[in-house]
């Protein structure tokens, strides 16, 4: 069992939490992620590391209210407990050599690109972020980006909160502009990081992505987080869990990756609804 230390309300559908769980938190390193019980019955599911402190040995997740499982985890409180959670899974995203880096988060993918953004302004990384959200009302982080980048665009679709438009919109001034990076970093949505990825294309510079296939039991063995990556003229097949959850992403087949991210939706609103009124009886 793996007790809750911390709980905090991000914003609506967002919750952040620390988790009591030391021997993962010695280990994990921006990039890996964990896989979680919230009881005995319950599921398994992927949630990306977002902050290990191997002092306290407490380990943060942040997630957003999709499913039946994360609206169970969402009512867990602090001092309670969940049952299962194993990692640090995954490959570490790879930082040697670069000393400019532009990391772009998406709604709640900025949970995920924070740590990593964290680990290169700690390497000594000139850092420029571009962070997007629908509204005002769903930013998150915003005080933790500002902090370790030298550069923070913040944009949302409406105009709300920071720049009005989407987060190719900076990153294509900016290259057109002649500003070079070493790796783009792009984390959220995957229809988000297709278009990252044919913003950068035209100039050729190295862009990460970050994916998020549906998964089951991390090792490999299951093959549900299966991609399909165009590399040298083949097509050859991948998994999420054990040769990612990083990828070239001029790699990546996006529309395969989309329409099996879509082949579970109906299911997980059920759960999710279900979920929601067992608690409303309770």
């Amino acid at each position: 069992m793996y007790k809750i230390v911390h709980k905090k309300c991000l914003n609506p559908t967002v919750t952040q939490m620390e988790i009591e769980a030391p021997l993962v938190a010695r280990k994990a390193k921006p990039g890996q992620f964990i896989i979680l019980r919230v009881d005995e019955e319950g599921e398994r599911i992927p949630l990306t590391i977002a902050g290990a402190d191997a002092v306290n040995g407490t380990v943060k997740i942040i997630f957003q209210v999709v499913g039946g499982t994360t609206e169970k985890l969402s009512h867990k409180e602090e001092g309670q407990f969940i049952q299962d959670f194993v990692g640090p899974l995954g490959m570490p995203t790879h930082t040697d050599g670069i000393r400019k880096v532009c990391i772009i988060g998406g709604g709640v993918g900025c949970a995920i690109a924070l740590p990593v953004a964290e680990e290169f302004h700690r390497l000594g990384a000139e850092v420029t972020g571009i962070i997007g959200f629908r509204n005002k009302d769903l930013v998150i982080l915003e005080e933790e980006f500002t902090a370790c980048s030298d550069t923070l665009y913040k944009m949302t679709d409406d105009g709300s909160w920071g720049c009005h438009g989407n987060v190719t919109m900076p990153l294509k001034e900016m290259l057109e502009k002649g500003e070079k990076f070493d790796m783009i970093i792009t984390i959220g949505p995957l229809i988000m990081m297709k278009f990252v990825v044919e913003t950068a294309r035209p100039f050729g510079i190295p862009v990460t992505v970050s994916m998020n296939p549906i998964m089951i039991d991390g090792t490999g063995m299951c093959g549900g987080c299966r991609l399909t990556l165009n590399r040298d003229g083949k097509r050859i097949t991948q998994f999420a869990c054990v040769d990612g959850p990083d990828f070239n992403g001029y790699e990546v087949d996006f529309d395969e990756a989309m329409s099996r991210g879509r082949m579970y939706a109906n299911f997980e609103r059920h759960a999710y609804e279900e979920t929601c009124n067992l608690f409303s009886k309770s």
